[in-house]
């Protein structure tokens, strides 16, 4: 691994650097950016303090010239939403890879909440957030960011367990033999060694919000409706007026977005991630970034990251002691202790199941329950055929794009773009054409489940490629290996553990991408397919919560058995065989 440790400037000769010099043209670019960044930051966040009876006053306009705004907002709870996402990641994804106990509780609740609808939270949550700030636009926004959060956490948590679980052996022996302690091995070796993967899954989270962004901030729970300003509420008003130029506005103006945060945010992180690949042998070929090479040659960024710099001097200030002895990590716990903890997660089980089941048993029957069984089973059949063709179509593209930088950085915001394209800017030529030539909504609607959840695997399976040592590429090419065994040997090995924790986000975003696709709008035409999610959408724009409850346990019930039974071994043999040393 190259370059794991950072080496900023003492704070006090940040003052000599710039007495000796004028500022150069590159602190100016820097400091003009970063200033225009934060006064769209400072405008976007005035709305938020409004009341929310405001929103009526001022309701959605379909006129181009509030585009702008709507677009700065959306862009704003986007990135709140990452960055809540980022630190869920750092804390409880960290807890799943150090602890088993802990991982016996989280790793199954990632499987669930993965699996449980944007819809399902909204039904839970709007209420809670707008009686938390009554009258306020705050609640509402809380609502909107927590939704998106949703759309965007899980992936990023899988993604750096994954890669904490895969840390080289010899890697971790040299800290044990160092007896790093918990804090320093986390910030020398797990936290260096995970970035490019985490990098490149903060940029599908990204994209992946977008693809629900309508659900997020033009809110329908009941009786309750919320149209927050932005694009997502834009795109819902259009759809609803059924008119085509709103909808292009609106893809238009998230392109602009796409390419701005890329090319400003997204890109130079891909570019400063780079060192933190795992080889002996530096690349000759590595991703570059205007963005990236102009923030390190002006000398406003360490003043502007000294914040975070001393953040993490300061942790390891505080931890100056070092860790346990390997003996004393391999020390198995008591065997009085296991069976406790095991029982306390028996009755956690049982306890939640009772209470799912006598909350919906007070308004359902079990003719209900069969209903949701028979939907759910069919739209397992759908994600398990469209994971399957996702694969064999993405996972070549996705080794070569990965395998070349230079092609990766002109891709980049390309499927950014794609990941980020709403299903429901299709929902009128779908409609429209499977009421003309009289298809049949079962299966015409199906690929819209994949639409959004297949650039997972994409997205996995380029980090994966991407991170392949450059010293196993040359081994590989002098001892003439190519063709098929090239994939058995090299590829499939290197590139596999990225795969599982895409395709593992890929087939649970499906599930939640069934409540938008199985249950599609164009006007005052509505088309259905029979399955769970228009089995939930149905009941949560009805408000019947007992079927929505219904309705999303069936779903995580079916995510968290057909995880541990597939994803999950193949994770096992992952970690057990394909494991860089």
């Amino acid at each position: 691994m190259t370059d794991t440790t950072a080496r900023p400037l003492p704070a006090r000769s940040f003052s000599r650097l710039f007495r000796a010099s004028p500022p150069s043209v590159a602190d100016l670019i820097a400091f003009l950016l970063l200033a225009a960044m934060a006064v769209l930051v400072v405008r976007g966040l005035t709305g938020v303090a409004q009341p929310l009876s405001q929103l009526s006053v001022q309701p959605i306009s379909l006129d181009p010239a509030n585009l702008p705004n709507y677009a700065l907002r959306t862009t704003l709870r986007m990135f709140a939403a990452l960055v809540a996402s980022l630190l869920f990641t750092l804390v409880f994804a960290t807890l799943a890879a150090r602890s088993r106990r802990a991982e016996q509780i989280i790793v199954p609740a990632l499987d669930i909440l993965q699996s449980v609808p944007i819809l399902g939270f909204l039904t839970f949550t709007v209420t809670f957030f707008l009686r938390l700030f009554p009258g306020e636009q705050l609640g509402a926004e809380c609502a909107a960011v927590f939704a998106i959060f949703t759309s965007q956490a899980w992936n990023m948590a899988f993604s750096f367990y994954q890669s904490l679980r895969s840390v080289p052996s010899d890697l971790q022996e040299v800290c044990q033999g160092f007896r790093l302690s918990s804090t320093r091995r986390f910030l020398r070796l797990e936290l260096p060694f995970a970035i490019p993967g985490l990098v490149w899954n903060a940029m599908m989270s990204m994209s992946g919000g977008w693809f629900f962004v309508v659900a997020s901030e033009a809110i329908t729970v009941g009786n309750t409706t919320v149209a927050l300003p932005g694009i997502g509420s834009w795109l819902a008003l259009a759809i609803e007026h059924k008119d085509p130029a709103a909808v292009a506005w609106a893809v238009g103006a998230m392109a602009v977005l796409i390419l701005l945060y890329d090319q400003l945010f997204f890109r130079p992180i891909v570019a400063w991630a780079d060192r933190y690949r795992f080889e002996q042998t530096a690349s000759t070929e590595r991703p570059s970034s205007w963005a990236f090479d102009l923030f390190k040659r002006a000398r406003l960024l360490p003043v502007v990251l000294g914040p975070l710099l001393a953040l993490g001097r300061l942790l390891m200030a505080l931890d100056s002691g070092s860790g346990r002895s390997p003996a004393a990590r391999t020390r198995e716990p008591s065997l009085v202790f296991e069976w406790i903890w095991r029982l306390f997660l028996a009755v956690l089980v049982a306890g939640s199941t009772w209470l799912i089941i006598d909350y919906v048993g007070r308004a359902l029957s079990w003719a209900d329950a069969g209903q949701a069984v028979l939907a759910a089973l069919v739209t397992l059949s759908r994600v398990i055929v469209l994971i399957a063709v996702a694969s064999l179509v993405w996972v070549p593209i996705g080794v070569w794009i990965g395998m070349r930088p230079r092609w990766a950085e002109r891709l980049q915001p390309v499927a950014q773009f794609l990941a980020a394209f709403p299903a429901n800017v299709l929902f009128p030529f779908v409609v429209v054409a499977i009421v003309r030539w009289h298809l049949t909504p079962d299966i015409w609607l199906s690929p819209l489940i994949i639409l959004g959840t297949q650039w997972y695997i994409l997205f996995n399976v380029i980090a994966g490629a991407s991170v392949i040592p450059t010293d196993m590429r040359e081994a590989a090419s002098m001892f003439g290996v190519r063709g098929l065994q090239w994939w058995r040997r090299v590829v499939i090995p290197a590139t596999f553990p990225y795969y599982i924790t895409g395709a593992l986000t890929a087939s649970g975003g499906s599930w939640n991408a069934s409540i938008v696709a199985e249950a599609v709008s164009w006007g005052d035409r509505h088309l259905e397919a029979f399955g769970l999610g228009s089995y939930i959408a149905d009941a949560t724009t009805a408000g019947d919560y007992p079927r929505v409850a219904c309705g999303v346990a069936v779903m995580s019930i079916f995510v968290l058995t057909f995880n541990r039974l597939v994803w999950r071994p193949m994770y096992a043999f992952a970690e057990r065989r394909l494991r860089l040393a």
